[in-house]
C-alpha cells in the first residue's frame, strides 16, 4: 500500500492558490464558447477560430517570455501572470453590462489567458521541482491532477446554473476573481528562492541564490552570467528533441491534444444548436465524467509502483485515444446525454492517470536551469497543434457538418498510439534523475 506524503506547508499553499484557481476556470468551462454562440450567436467557423486564434497567438506572445521566466523568482512569475489573467477576464462583464462587447474582444481576452497561462504554467513547474522532493513529484503532480478534473466536475454543472440564473456572463465574473485569489494565495506561500543562472560556454547552468522575493523586485546573486544567448527561447525544443522519449511523449501529446480539443467548439455548437441541450444539460455532459479524473489521478502512484512507468505510457496512453470516436452517435435527449458522458468518462479516466505520470517523468528528465523554456515549448507545440486542429476541425464543420468534424477527429485520434515510445531502456524506474537536474 502507497502511504500518504506529507509535502509541507508552502506546497499547501501553492496547491490552495492551484485549487482556487480551478474551480474558477470550471465554473467558466466553455464561457468564451457559450458566450460567442448564446450573445453573438456565433457559428461554427467562429466559434472554432475563437479557439484556436487564441491560443496560437497566445503561444506566440509566450515563446519570448520563457527565458525571462527562466532566470526569475518563480512566485513573482505566477503572481503577475494571475492578476494579467485576472484583468483580461474582468473586461468582458464590463463590455458586456454597457453593450459593448464584441467577437474582436473575445479573441483578444482568449489571447491574452493562452499566454498567461504558459508562463504560469511554466514557472509553477519549475517551482514545483525545487518546493519537494524528487521521490514526491509524482504526489504533487497527482493532488494537482485531481483537483483539476473535481474542479471541472463540480464547476460546469454549477456555471450552468448561475448562467440561468444571473445570465450569460456569470461564471466569467467567477473565473477573474479566482485568478486574483490564486494571486494572494500565492504571495502567501513566502520564503526563498534559489534562481537558475544562464548556461556558460560549456552549456552548464547553475544558481544563483538565494535571493528574496516578495520585496519588490529580483535581487542579484553572485556568479551571474552575462546576457542570455539569442537561441535561448529554442533551448527547451532541443531539450525535448534530443531525448528520445521526450520526443515521442512531447509528439504523441500534441496530437491527442489537439485531436481532442478540437472537437469540444464543434460538439458545443452540436449539442446547444443541433439538438437543443440545455446550458445545464451541456454543463453536466463534461462535468459528471471528470468525476472519473478524480480515480485516475488517485490510481497514478499506485499502478506505477506495481506496472511500470513503461507500461503506463503504452497501455493507459493508447486507452486514452480510443473513445473519441463515440460521440459521433450522439443523439437528442437522455440517451445523447448518457452517450456524451461514457465517452468522455473512458477519456478522463486514462487521460488523469497518464498526465501526472507524464509530468513527473517530464520534470525529472529536465535540468533545473532548463525547466522553465522546455515547459514553454511543450504548451506551445500544445497549443498549436489544438489551435490547427481547432481550426480545421471548424472549416470541417462549417462545411460538411459536425458529425463529420467529429468522425475525422475520432479516426485520426486512432493512429497516435503509433507515436508512443517503446521501452525507455536509459531510464529504469529505481534510476535516479539525470545528473544536473536540481539546483
Amino acid at each position: 500500500m502507497v502511504g500518504r506524503a506529507r509535502l509541507g506547508r508552502r506546497f499547501g499553499w501553492l496547491w490552495a492558490a492551484y485549487a482556487v484557481s480551478a474551480y474558477g476556470s470550471g465554473l467558466g468551462f466553455g464561457a468564451l464558447p457559450m458566450i460567442a454562440v448564446l450573445v453573438l450567436h456565433a457559428g461554427p467557423a467562429e466559434v472554432s477560430a475563437l479557439s484556436a486564434v487564441g491560443p496560437a497567438v497566445g503561444a506566440l506572445v509566450a515563446l519570448p517570455l520563457a527565458p525571462w521566466v527562466e532566470f526569475r523568482p518563480k512566485r513573482p512569475v505566477m503572481i503577475a501572470m494571475d492578476l494579467a489573467r485576472f484583468a483580461a477576464m474582468a473586461t468582458i462583464p464590463l463590455a458586456y453590462a454597457f453593450g459593448l462587447l464584441g467577437f474582436v474582444q473575445l479573441l483578444l481576452v482568449s489571447v491574452v489567458v493562452a499566454a498567461a497561462k504558459i508562463a504560469f504554467g511554466a514557472a509553477s513547474g519549475a517551482y514545483l521541482k525545487a518546493l519537494v522532493r524528487p521521490q514526491d513529484l509524482l504526489v504533487a503532480n497527482a493532488r494537482f491532477e485531481s483537483t483539476n478534473w473535481s474542479s471541472i466536475a463540480v464547476g460546469p454543472p454549477l456555471g450552468g446554473a448561475a448562467i440561468g440564473l444571473f445570465g450569460p456572463v456569470a461564471t466569467v465574473v467567477a473565473d477573474a476573481l479566482s485568478y486574483l485569489l490564486s494571486a494572494l494565495g500565492i504571495a502567501a506561500i513566502g520564503g526563498r528562492e534559489d534562481v537558475p543562472r544562464p548556461a556558460g560556454p560549456g552549456g552548464a547552468g547553475g544558481v544563483v541564490g538565494p535571493v528574496g522575493v516578495g520585496e519588490g523586485g529580483v535581487r542579484a546573486g553572485t556568479g551571474r552570467e552575462g546576457p542570455l544567448r539569442a537561441g535561448a527561447v529554442l533551448d527547451g525544443w532541443r531539450h525535448i528533441m534530443g531525448d528520445r522519449v521526450l520526443r515521442a511523449l512531447y509528439l504523441n501529446t500534441a496530437l491527442v491534444s489537439g485531436l481532442i480539443m478540437a472537437t469540444e467548439p464543434v460538439l458545443a455548437v452540436l449539442l446547444l444548436r443541433h439538438l437543443d441541450f440545455a446550458p445545464w444539460q451541456y454543463g453536466l455532459a463534461f462535468a459528471a465524467p471528470c468525476l472519473g479524473g478524480l480515480v485516475g489521478s488517485r490510481l497514478a502512484r499506485r499502478v506505477v509502483a506495481r506496472h511500470g512507468r513503461d507500461r503506463v505510457f503504452r497501455t493507459v496512453g493508447t486507452l486514452r485515444a480510443v473513445w473519441l470516436i463515440g460521440l459521433v452517435f450522439v443523439r437528442p435527449g437522455v440517451v445523447g446525454l448518457i452517450t456524451v458522458i461514457a465517452v468522455e468518462l473512458a477519456i478522463i479516466v486514462n487521460m488523469s492517470l497518464f498526465t501526472p505520470v507524464l509530468a513527473t517523468y517530464r520534470l525529472e528528465r529536465t535540468p533545473q536551469h532548463l525547466v522553465a523554456r522546455t515547459l514553454t515549448a511543450w504548451s506551445i507545440g500544445q497549443q498549436a497543434s489544438i489551435a490547427v486542429c481547432t481550426a480545421l476541425g471548424g472549416l470541417l464543420a462549417g462545411a460538411t457538418g459536425p458529425r463529420t468534424a467529429l468522425a475525422v477527429a475520432g479516426l485520426l485520434i486512432l493512429a497516435t498510439p503509433l507515436l508512443l515510445p517503446r521501452r525507455d531502456r536509459t531510464t529504469p524506474r529505481d534510476e535516479p534523475e539525470p545528473a544536473g537536474s536540481h539546483a
